[in-house]
C-alpha cells in the first residue's frame, strides 16, 4: 500500500458555486480545466496504480479571496462535507480528505480544526503559504496553528503566489513561496511555542535543501534546527539526488510520499516517475515502508485510514 499524502480535487459542487461568484476563475487558473481534477469518473477509469491511495485537497481556489467571512465559512464547511462524501464513497482509491480553511473567520476557521478532529474521514487542514495577502505565520492566524498543534491535527502547506509581486509563474515562484512561508513560521518561534506542531510541506521543502548553509551560518542554531521539524512530501517529478537529499536533511520519519496528482503528468499525476526515482534509491524495505505508508499514519494515528 502507498499512500499519496498530497493530491488534489476540485469537488463538482464547491466549484459551480464558486464559478457562481466568479465566472472568471478558468481563465485565472487554467489547471482547472485538468478532467481527472473534477470529474470523478475519470479521475477513476484513469487511476495511476491500484496500490495508492490518495489524500485528497481541494486546489488553491480560496472562498476567503471572493467572499464576506460568513459566506466564506459556509462555503468551507460544505466543501468539507462534500470532500467528506467523495472519500466515504471510495473507500478503496481515497485514503482521506484535507479541510479548507475560512482564514477570513477565524473562529469559523478554528471550529474546521475541531470538527477534523472528529471526523472519520478528514485528518488534516490544507493552509497556504500567504492568506488575504499575509504570510501564514501572521499573527492573526496563530489561532489556527495553535489549535492544530493542540489537538494534534497536521496541517498541510501549499503554496500561493504573492500577488504583490508581477512576475509570478509555476516554475520557482511556487518554491520560493514555500520557502519564505517556511522561513517565516520559524522565525515567529512556532516550534518553540507549539513544539507538538505538525506541518506537512509540499514539493520536498522546496528550497531550504539546497540552501541548508546558508540557513545555518546565518540562522542561530535554534532556528536553524527548527528547520528540519517540518514534514514534506516528495512532489519534485522525480529527480533522484533531490529525494535523497530530501531524506538526508530532513530525515526518514519527515518524507512523505506525495504526488500532486493529478497534476504534471496527464491524465493521473506523476506517480509512476516518483515512484521510479525512489525505488531507484538504496533504501531498506523498512525505510521504503516509512515512506510509502508509515509515516503517514503515524502523523494521523488517531484516525482510520
Amino acid at each position: 500500500m502507498k499512500i499519496d499524502a498530497f493530491a488534489h480535487i476540485l469537488p463538482a459542487k464547491f466549484y459551480q458555486q464558486m464559478l457562481a461568484i466568479d465566472p472568471q476563475i478558468p481563465t485565472k487558473y487554467p489547471f482547472i480545466k485538468i478532467k481527472t481534477l473534477i470529474d470523478m469518473d475519470t479521475r477513476l477509469s484513469k487511476w495511476p496504480d491500484k496500490s495508492i491511495k490518495q489524500v485528497i485537497s481541494l486546489v488553491n481556489i480560496n472562498p476567503e479571496d471572493y467572499v464576506s467571512s460568513d459566506k466564506s465559512a459556509k462555503l468551507c464547511h460544505a466543501a468539507n462535507q462534500e470532500l467528506s462524501t467523495i472519500v466515504s464513497a471510495h473507500p478503496d482509491s481515497f485514503a482521506a480528505g484535507i479541510a479548507i480553511l475560512p482564514m477570513n473567520n477565524i473562529k469559523e476557521a478554528v471550529k474546521v480544526i475541531n470538527e477534523v478532529a472528529k471526523s472519520p474521514v478528514l485528518v488534516g487542514a490544507q493552509i497556504y503559504t500567504r492568506h488575504l495577502g499575509k504570510s501564514i505565520a501572521d499573527p492573526e492566524f496563530r489561532p489556527v496553528l495553535s489549535r492544530a498543534a493542540e489537538l494534534g491535527i497536521p496541517l498541510w502547506l501549499h503554496p500561493v503566489f504573492d500577488q504583490r509581486k508581477p512576475d509570478n509563474e509555476l516554475v520557482f515562484s511556487w518554491e520560493y513561496e514555500l520557502s519564505q512561508a517556511m522561513l517565516d513560521l520559524v522565525q515567529s518561534d512556532l516550534f518553540e511555542k507549539y513544539p507538538a506542531i505538525k506541518i506537512i510541506v509540499h514539493h520536498a521543502g522546496a528550497m531550504v535543501l539546497f540552501f541548508a548553509g546558508r540557513i545555518e551560518h546565518i540562522l542561530d542554531q535554534v532556528h536553524a534546527a527548527d528547520f528540519r521539524k517540518f514534514y514534506v512530501d516528495m512532489a519534485i517529478l522525480g529527480n533522484p539526488a533531490a529525494l535523497q537529499l530530501t531524506i538526508d536533511y530532513y530525515g526518514i520519519d519527515h518524507v512523505l510520499f506525495g504526488t500532486d496528482a493529478p497534476f504534471a503528468v496527464q491524465p493521473s499525476g506523476a506517480s509512476g516517475i516518483i515512484i521510479d526515482a525512489i525505488n531507484s534509491l538504496d533504501l531498506s524495505k523498512d525505510d521504503l515502508a516509512k515512506l510509502y505508508h508509515g509515516n503517514y499514519a503515524r502523523l494521523v494515528a488517531e484516525k482510520s485510514f
